[in-house]
């Protein structure tokens, strides 16, 4: 178990990374937070979309997050939006562990992708998602409160922002409730492309 535990995801220039509703993802402000991601090869290739594609930095990042990824973790919400988004073969390819109350069978999909119900915390999902990710990483997929979870137990080592030239005005900020007192960071890489700009930190306990 010598991975990192980590997340990545695309944040608006004043701190968001989803609407408030559900119903609204896919929708235009959304659409405009992830539109860096949608042209780059990797992409879609993964997601099926078919050939061509641009490569680049961007297309490296992606391609770079899903290959350190042996599992996921995410919370009910967005298992819940993500059900009715993805296709067929959804775009992990590895297990995915779902924090929840609700009590189901492993949900297996083509293409690698498993999804595992967890019924007694954050940490038992990690503890799980570490066995079975091996030597890879371990992903928070999401969403902004289960990442959130995670920070505040001090059980992230580090993160990735993807910042957005876009303004939201409301939804999910990223870090509100975070327990600033007990999380420092340390910027370990910056990098700019025409879309967006990449920011990585380390996390450790203050």
């Amino acid at each position: 178990m010598a991975g990192k535990v980590f997340f990545s995801v695309s944040m608006s220039l004043d701190g968001f990374i989803a609407p408030d509703s559900p119903g609204d993802l896919m929708g235009q402000q959304w659409m405009e937070l992830q539109r860096w991601v949608f042209p780059l090869r990797f992409f879609r290739e993964n997601l099926k979309l078919g050939g061509g594609g641009e490569e680049g930095r961007d297309n490296d990042i992606v391609r770079e997050t899903f290959e350190r990824t042996g599992a996921s973790v995410m919370g009910k919400r967005m298992f819940d939006a993500g059900e009715q988004m993805w296709p067929e073969e959804a775009p992990f390819h590895t297990p995915v562990f779902v924090v929840t109350h609700e009590k189901r069978d492993p949900w297996e999909l083509p293409g690698g992708t498993t999804f595992h119900f967890v019924n007694d915390g954050i940490e038992s999902a990690l503890d799980q998602a570490r066995q079975a990710a091996g030597d890879r990483d371990v992903r928070i997929a999401g969403g902004g409160a289960t990442i959130l979870e995670y920070v505040n137990a001090g059980l992230i080592d580090e993160f990735s922002i993807a910042l957005s030239p876009v303004l939201f005005g409301s939804g999910i900020r990223l870090f509100e409730g975070v327990d600033a007192s007990r999380v420092a960071l340390k910027q370990l890489r910056a990098e700019h492309s025409p879309r967006v700009t990449h920011l990585t930190y380390a996390v450790r306990e203050r």
